[in-house]
């Protein structure tokens, strides 16, 4: 559980960082070796990292590693002459959206603090006009020291954002503040630098899972659904600024965080639960897999084998029309709806835009068993009045973040 926690706390900054310019500056301490799972997560995230290192920083971690996981080469030198033939110091400083300095050593700060240029990281400082984030790590004794608090001060009067130390066990046996914040965390401080704003005050309402049709009380009528492409929708929509209530059936998957969450059984139970938050509703994103029909009368013991050694009739009724219903009645809302299908996908998108009077289609292939149900990827085809678009194979999570841009770009209702 732990992990789904990190994860989704990840998941929650990806569409804020994405395409942000982030420079990690890198010195010498013992917390470098953090430094790689920091870049990490930024890349995963949808930044663009590039690594700045000191010389002490090369001692504790190799420039390789950050090289392989940034994607980018490392700069550690002022007067390189091919940097300088390329993205200069300069040219550095302006590309940056956030500085972050992790660790920072105590020399460093003090460096800072007397506004000394004479190495690529404080010359990147002065150069620069983006936000300078230092998450600090050195020992007990030195972070108490007078002077690394007079340099503390200075710097936080210029403008320096500090993070952290955090309290604990040091590597040199001492307990107390010291320690570098975790890399999530860090990545947490730089997400706070970027405004959400593509559904800030609006109420998105989506459904997602599978619903379940009792025959008795043991058995019932069900389909493959996970809820993972509605839960990843819930996430970015929730990254964008909506308030966000997700309308589950059965899963098992965590309730997203900060996210109002309703859980149901059936689809007569989402019909209601829909029904019920349809007025305050922007958006309404059905990504359910609603059953099509359930028996007409569920039995309340549970079905023996004796009373069918001839074979089991069921009589089914056609369940409500979720979608339908609520662009009836809550036709204020921009309605946005999927379409698991087999065969002539785009045509039978289509249609079913037309029949329910939605403003979108997401349309995917459900006879592909690489992406879909259950998968952790998905192919589709957005659909609207306007034509088709198809989107590439991508991570659930990827794909909502793209399906959220598409959707929060439809024209509003008159």
């Amino acid at each position: 559980m732990a992990n789904v926690s990190y994860f989704s706390r990840l998941y929650r900054f990806m569409s804020r960082l994405h395409n942000k310019h982030i420079i990690l500056a890198i010195t010498g301490g013992i917390a470098a070796y953090k430094s790689a799972e920091l870049v990490r997560l930024l890349i995963k995230a949808g930044a663009q990292v590039q690594v700045v290192m000191t010389s002490g920083a090369t001692e504790f971690i190799t420039p390789l590693t950050l090289q392989a996981l940034s994607g980018n080469p490392v700069h550690q030198h002022l007067l390189n002459p091919q940097a300088e033939a390329g993205m200069g110091h300069i040219q550095l400083a302006r590309w940056a959206d956030v500085l972050l300095i992790a660790p920072a050593s105590a020399n460093v700060m003090a460096r800072l603090a007397q506004g000394q240029a004479d190495d690529l990281l404080t010359t990147l400082c002065l150069a620069t006009h983006a936000p300078i984030l230092m998450a600090p790590a050195m020992n007990q004794g030195m972070w108490h020291d007078l002077a690394t608090q007079d340099n503390l001060k200075t710097l936080l009067a210029r403008g320096f954002q500090v993070h952290g130390p955090a309290d604990g066990e040091q590597a040199c046996g001492d307990i107390g503040a010291g320690r570098m914040l975790e890399p999530n965390e860090l990545v947490s401080a730089i997400n706070e630098q970027f405004e959400q704003s593509l559904l800030s005050g609006k109420t998105v309402v989506i459904t997602a899972g599978p619903t379940r049709e009792a025959i008795d009380p043991v058995r019932y009528l069900s389909n493959h659904s996970s809820g993972k492409m509605g839960y990843a929708l819930a996430c970015s929509a929730r990254d964008q600024g909506a308030k966000v209530i997700l309308i589950s059936g059965p899963t098992y998957l965590q309730p997203p965080e900060d996210v109002t969450f309703i859980a149901i059984e059936s689809a007569q139970d989402m019909l209601e639960a829909s029904l019920n938050v349809g007025a305050v509703a922007d958006y309404f994103i059905a990504a359910a897999a609603v059953a099509d029909y359930r028996p007409i009368m569920a039995s309340e013991q549970k079905l023996k084998k004796r009373d069918a050694d001839h074979g089991l009739t069921l009589e089914l009724t056609q369940n409500p029309d979720i979608l339908a219903t609520m662009v009836q009645q809550h036709s204020h809302a921009i309605h946005v709806g999927f379409a698991a299908e087999t065969e002539a996908l785009i045509r039978h998108g289509q249609n079913k835009l037309e029949r329910k009077g939605v403003q979108m289609i997401i349309a995917n292939d459900v006879s592909n068993t690489h992406i879909g149900f259950n998968s952790d990827n998905n192919q589709v085809s957005l659909i609207t009045a306007s034509g088709v678009e198809n989107l590439p194979l991508l991570s659930k999570q990827q794909l909502a973040n793209q399906l959220i841009l598409a959707i929060s770009n439809i024209p509003k209702k008159a």
